[in-house]
């Protein structure tokens, strides 16, 4: 039996970069990094399981070059857990979260950062 490949359905570039990113709900807080980001979602990971379909917010802070500087914009809104899965041999989840309620200001700004880093990384630019 032969096992195909499925095509990857996702629309949204992913930036695969660590982000500071602070995640919560009332039962929590946890100050991680993303381990992939795009427009509609990031995947980042967790000491604690928590059950998809959980509702959270979540602040991220984008650093973006401009003039020869680091400028940092802090974009803030509402995301629901969509997938959790358990990091094998260690204590930890990584989490997908899908961005449910994000202004419509805050999704370009996130996609300009994405748009921004993969055309440094395509012209060989750190």
């Amino acid at each position: 039996m032969t096992t195909q490949r499925q095509a990857d359905r996702r629309q949204d570039t992913r930036f695969y970069e660590s982000i500071p990113v602070k995640i919560s709900s009332e039962d929590f807080d946890f100050v991680t990094e993303t381990i992939n980001l795009s427009r509609s979602g990031v995947y980042c990971r967790i000491d604690k399981y928590v059950e998809p379909m959980t509702k959270l917010k979540i602040h991220l802070l984008l650093p973006f070059k401009r003039d020869n500087k680091i400028v940092t914009k802090k974009v803030s809104f509402h995301g629901i857990i969509v997938r959790t899965e358990s990091v094998p041999d260690k204590n930890t989840f990584n989490v997908a979260i899908y961005f449910n309620e994000i202004s419509k200001r805050d999704v370009e700004i996130v996609a300009d950062f994405v748009s921004q880093v993969m055309e440094k990384k395509e012209n060989g630019i750190k």
